[in-house]
């Protein structure tokens, strides 16, 4: 059994002690949070379980480290503060641990990261002798495994176009959809996601990958966006009131280029509401979210997944899923040397052990 400790009890967080609790391989072992009002409480309890876990979430991050735990789960976001990101994490790999995370999107692929990134991360991992797997589902799974994986299945491939179709009213983050995206803000405003080389940052790296892994070389990557208003005011469960002629929809595209053409893309719908952009691609049935993968080639494939957690919602399921993801690659990483691994080191392992198993 391996100790694994849960940095962070937001949206991931609390998908990860859920994972780490039913994975038989992995003993929940501490809980670290950063409100004080969450100190003392059950990891069942922050999970959303009908049960206690019997660890307590603690604030004091040197006590729960100086444990020496084998592993550390780091979902606190990065979005908005990625140099507190890096140093938390460099921190856990300085004790020592095995970490996975899906905070710091340049880590996605090492070897194109700045060395901002990389080398504090790779004096950590000298120092203390952990390991680092950076991954997530969008960037993550959805345009890197997933893709790779149903491109074997043709004999000719074309273009691979990768897409994530959203609602973000069901994303319980309003800080990101609202500021980082846009979302209810008037069409002059300037997101930060959609700035200009911004989802190159995030989603470069992906086209890196999934370039490397076919064996071609990316000549360049380009950025287009669209951004399209609300007709009418609009009111969401979840994420309150949205004005007309406010941002409501956005797509853009990250295109890989080889050969002068646009043969590897990330592309994203995303909808604060379904009556914005309605000709735009919807998920399979007008469901709320959808990850898609498109081979044009021959034969034509087309793959969706959709994903529900907590109650029905398509953003905690997605959430879920790249916590899988991340949790199934603690077993791998704690057989191998300590490094800085990324996607196309680690595979997807099967569920072995949790087929019917029920958490107690």
């Amino acid at each position: 059994m391996t100790s694994t400790v849960v940095w962070g009890t937001g949206n991931v967080g609390r998908a990860a002690i859920r994972a780490v609790d039913a994975h038989p391989g992995l003993e929940l072992s501490g809980v670290l949070v950063h409100d004080p009002a969450k100190d003392g409480r059950d990891a069942g309890d922050l999970a959303g379980l009908d049960h206690a876990l019997g660890v307590t979430a603690s604030t004091d991050v040197d006590a729960v480290l100086a444990a020496r735990p084998g592993a550390v789960f780091y979902a606190a976001s990065g979005d908005l503060r990625p140099d507190d990101a890096l140093a938390d994490i460099c921190r856990a790999l300085r004790a020592g641990a095995v970490v996975v995370s899906p905070a710091l999107y340049p880590l996605y692929d090492p070897r194109s990261a700045p060395p901002e990134f990389t080398d504090p991360v790779r004096a950590a991992i000298a120092e203390g002798g952990g390991s680092l797997f950076v991954s997530g589902v969008d960037p993550g799974w959805a345009n890197d495994v997933l893709p790779l994986l149903v491109s074997g299945l043709g004999s000719r491939i074309d273009v691979v176009r990768c897409q994530e179709i959203f609602d973000y009213s069901t994303y319980d983050q309003p800080d990101a959809v609202r500021d980082l995206i846009g979302m209810g803000h008037p069409m002059e405003y300037e997101p930060l996601m959609l700035a200009e080389t911004v989802p190159t940052m995030v989603w470069g790296g992906q086209l890196r990958l999934m370039a490397r892994a076919l064996g071609v070389e990316l000549e360049d990557i380009r950025e287009t966006v669209q951004r399209r208003p609300l007709d009418g005011d609009v009111t969401t469960a979840a994420m309150g009131d949205f004005a007309a002629g406010t941002q409501g929809a956005v797509r853009f595209e990250v295109q890989g280029i080889v050969d002068g053409e646009a043969r590897i893309v990330v592309e994203h719908v995303t909808r604060i509401h379904p009556s914005c952009a309605p000709d735009w691609p919807v998920p399979p049935g007008g469901g709320a979210g959808a990850h898609r993968v498109i081979i044009e080639g021959r034969p034509r494939i087309e793959v969706t997944v959709q994903a529900v957690d907590e109650g029905g919602n398509h953003a905690a399921g997605g959430n879920a899923t790249a916590v899988g993801r991340l949790v199934g690659a603690i077993d791998w990483l704690t057989a191998h040397p300590p490094g800085l691994y990324d996607a196309l080191d680690i595979p997807v392992p099967p569920a072995a052990g949790r087929l019917g198993r029920k958490q107690p």
